[in-house]
């Protein structure tokens, strides 16, 4: 049996120790009782950010995006899609740059759609622009070796 594994909770925030081999039995929160795994991206504000993203032992993979921006739109399904295959190995998660401003300023975000990946809430790796399925994956798989 493996240790323990932090697991923000996308709803409540609350971290929960998840053992790892039960990561795939869609765990709930101790909490509030909800999935830990919705197979969606969550979104992310500046008053949640630093709760899901910041901490925890699972990879945070972050999709900066804006309304108005074309190529995000597009790239949308495509990343709510990898959230299905990805959870729990990692966590999706969507921050929408014009309603977060000090969030993109904070990770100086200059152009859209930008993927972040972080670990720890440290920067590990970045990626602009939109990405089909397979560039997606071979992103994550790269940035995770």
């Amino acid at each position: 049996m493996t240790s323990p594994l932090a697991v923000p909770c996308p709803h409540c925030s609350a971290l929960n120790r998840v053992p790892a081999e039960r990561l795939g039995q869609h765990p709930n929160c101790g909490r509030c009782h909800r999935p830990l795994f919705t197979g969606h991206p969550v979104e992310l504000t500046s008053a949640n950010f630093d709760a899901i993203a910041g901490r925890g032992d699972l990879p945070v993979l972050v999709d900066f995006w804006a309304t108005w921006c074309g190529p995000c739109i597009g790239f949308a399904p495509v990343f709510t899609a990898a959230a299905k295959e990805l959870e729990p190995r990692v966590r999706l998660a969507k921050v929408d740059t014009d309603a977060q401003q000090a969030v993109a300023q904070r990770f100086a975000i200059r152009s859209i759609p930008t993927l972040v990946l972080l670990r720890e809430g440290r920067e590990i790796a970045r990626q602009s622009g939109a990405l089909n399925a397979g560039q997606l994956r071979q992103f994550v798989d790269g940035a995770l070796r």
